[in-house]
């Protein structure tokens, strides 16, 4: 379509026809929304703009991030579920790949009734820098958290059906998410910050599993996935953490790729079977009872 685009321009007029085609895919990627609309605590006096890189396969890499956002992506009216989901892409805590673990998530997820938010964290082991994993980046996830149940009757969610999905870095922050949250606080002058900050659901990607998972009966539903190539710390930690919440009565699922490394998300390369986690994802959450479409 733009090839076909170009040609018709002429040579002549290539560079307003670039213009266009720019401005056309730039409007096509939904706004970003600041969880702190007047800047983020703990960021004050951070003033190092935020950078973008591409991996060799043109794949686009945050890093520097101060002003902590989510990026809505809604399913059409006619197909949506009321359900949502938090999606927290990888990165080590040093960057974010925002592609295969990020936007491209939340498209087939809003694609398939789910509404879908990727966040976008502040980085606490980017070199220099002052925040935490448990500090910070739990803060902005719990933020997006109540964000979403703040705004879910302006975007037609159901505030009892708001999750968490992480991969990598962004599972290790999911899992946190997911036994370190409070109920909110009902006397605050944010309405924002009255909200619940627990999740109705998890669902873990390859995730660094914390040192201390604190795991209860109370702990959110699970959906939990992985490569058996992947470091033993996460291929067999993901075993164990299964267990664990086996053991807890909490209902959990889990699939370990038999081949599969690190890191795979969402991408066209990926080849069955692990190609179909996100559909088996969507099939975990109908039978959760969290995808009864919206009367």
């Amino acid at each position: 379509m733009q090839s076909a685009m170009i040609r018709k321009c002429g040579l002549t007029a290539l560079l307003p026809c670039l213009f266009l085609i720019a401005t056309t895919c730039a409007s096509a990627q939904p706004a970003s929304i600041k969880l702190w609309p007047n800047g983020a605590p703990g960021s004050e006096g951070m003033s190092t703009p935020e950078t973008v890189r591409l991996s060799p396969e043109g794949e686009h890499i945050i890093s520097n991030v101060q002003e902590p956002s989510i990026t809505p992506y809604f399913p059409q009216p006619g197909q949506a579920t009321g359900a949502a989901v938090i999606v927290a892409p990888g990165g080590g805590h040093t960057e974010i790949w925002i592609d295969h673990e990020g936007y491209a998530v939340a498209e087939w997820l809003s694609s398939h009734g789910v509404a879908a938010f990727v966040l976008k964290y502040r980085l606490a082991k980017q070199p220099g820098s002052k925040y935490t994993v448990e500090g910070t980046e739990l803060s902005d996830i719990q933020r997006a958290i109540r964000t979403v149940r703040n705004r879910s009757t302006e975007w037609g969610i159901d505030p009892k059906r708001v999750g968490v999905m992480g991969f990598s870095a962004g599972g290790e922050l999911a899992a946190l998410a997911s036994t370190r949250y409070d109920e909110g606080v009902p006397s605050s002058a944010d309405p924002v910050e009255r909200w619940s900050s627990k999740p109705d659901f998890q669902a873990l990607l390859y995730p660094a599993i914390p040192h201390d998972t604190r795991l209860t009966a109370d702990t959110p539903h699970a959906f939990l996935a992985c490569g058996a190539n992947d470091r033993p710390d996460i291929s067999q930690g993901v075993a164990e953490l299964y267990l664990q919440l086996a053991r807890l009565h909490v209902p959990a699922e889990v699939h370990i790729y038999a081949g599969i490394g690190h890191g795979f998300g969402i991408r066209k390369t990926n080849r069955e079977p692990v190609s179909g986690w996100p559909m088996l994802f969507l099939q975990w959450l109908d039978e959760q009872g969290i995808l009864k479409h919206k009367e």
